[in-house]
């Protein structure tokens, strides 16, 4: 972080992060914003947070900057940096906050007078204690939006669970034992989602986590974690009744070491995982995968929707500067409501202005699975 305070310091000495003059853009008026996306180039979720930011820009007056950072946080902190050194300056940047590695850009906006937006994760620990809540210290870190992920972590546990019981998929110890692979243990949306389960799992007294393991969010290394357990599993003689992955390529990994070890998927033992990807909803139709929670990729077009209203008066910090946006459990159920928007990635289908505060509603919003569904214009001219 030293490399980053002075290159801060000697940026504002030059004069080259000067304050963004003018005020918040007039109603209607073309909106300029910039997101320094955290993830790799071809990373799903992130790619769909971006592509769904873009969307809603089109239809909401806002040219979106899109900014890859490849997964390396100091390439994100250089990147975040340089667009605050710009000589035009957007009207709102939007970060994520992994691995807190946001904190000395949102610090650096402050200085450069440009209001900054954090999506998915937010500030923790000792840096939310020093900072303190958006606009205090930091006038123009405006909030957040995030979503609740501990409220989906516990339902893809308990999901595990029914699934378990009713399959009657007990250990000799008359436990269901269950995998747990979480991304990491340090991001906060990565320790919501495990709060969950740990959650899940407090209240149901005949299930045990044998080991919660990280892969790094990864396909490969969940691939390779489930295949150690499984081998542990059974020199133990525990019968594996479900596993736990935070998002959908470790869901995906963990179904390849099953295949490996000649087990079935959806009749010896249950996958659940969190991202809504093309991936996750072709292995819920093929009945290999229970459920992928999530949506929360529509973060991206949101955000845009929230900083739309900010600039046309409507602030949404009326209500909260946290938004938080429940996410919803894709089934086979539910399945044919969702695949088509996910499989085209045809964004441009949702009417993101039908989202937008009504007068005398700033800040209250309505961003649920239903009202997703209830806006979408027909796929191709036709009917889902």
């Amino acid at each position: 972080m030293r490399f980053l305070r002075i290159l801060l310091a000697v940026s504002l000495a030059c004069g080259v992060l000067a304050p963004a003059g003018g005020a918040v853009a007039a109603e209607g008026k073309p909106l300029n914003i910039v997101f320094v996306n955290p993830g790799k180039t071809g990373e799903v979720f992130w790619d769909m947070v971006s592509q769904t930011m873009q969307a809603a820009g089109r239809k909401l007056n806002a040219k979106v900057e899109v900014l890859t950072s490849e997964r390396n946080y100091r390439t994100m902190q250089e990147l975040g940096l340089a667009v605050l050194a710009r000589a035009e300056k957007p009207d709102f940047l939007i970060l994520s906050n992994e691995e807190s590695a946001a904190v000395p850009i949102v610090e650096a906006a402050e200085i450069a007078g440009v209001k900054t937006l954090l999506l998915s994760n937010t500030l923790i620990g000792d840096d939310a204690a020093r900072l303190g809540p958006p606009r205090e210290k930091l006038k123009t870190w405006l909030g957040d939006i995030t979503t609740d992920l501990t409220t989906a972590g516990a339902r893809m546990a308990n999901a595990l669970i029914g699934a378990a019981r009713a399959g009657k998929w007990q250990s000799p110890d008359g436990r269901i034992h269950i995998l747990g692979i979480g991304g990491d243990e340090i991001t906060p949306a990565s320790i919501a989602r495990n709060a969950g389960l740990d959650l899940a799992v407090a209240a149901a007294p005949d299930v045990v986590v044998d080991r919660m393991l990280f892969a790094n969010w990864t396909q490969s290394e969940a691939e390779h974690v489930t295949a150690n357990y499984l081998n542990w599993a059974s020199r133990k003689g525990i019968r594996p009744a479900g596993i736990w992955a935070g998002n959908d390529p470790m869901a995906l990994g963990a179904l390849n070491a099953l295949a490996a070890a000649g087990l079935a998927p959806g009749r010896d033992i249950e996958v659940v995982g969190l991202n809504w990807s093309e991936d996750a909803l072709r292995e819920i139709k093929a009945g290999r995968l229970l459920l992928t929670d999530g949506g929360h990729f529509l973060l991206g077009g949101w955000s845009i929707v929230l900083l739309r209203d900010y600039a046309d008066g409507c602030d949404f910090a009326a209500a909260s500067p946290h938004v938080e946006v429940k996410t919803s459990a894709v089934t086979r159920n539910n399945l044919v409501s969702v695949s088509a928007l996910i499989r085209t990635r045809a964004f441009e289908r949702i009417d993101f202005a039908r989202f937008r505060a009504k007068a005398g509603a700033c800040g209250r919003y309505d961003f649920s699975i239903d009202a997703l569904i209830s806006s979408l214009s027909p796929a191709n001219g036709a009917g889902e």
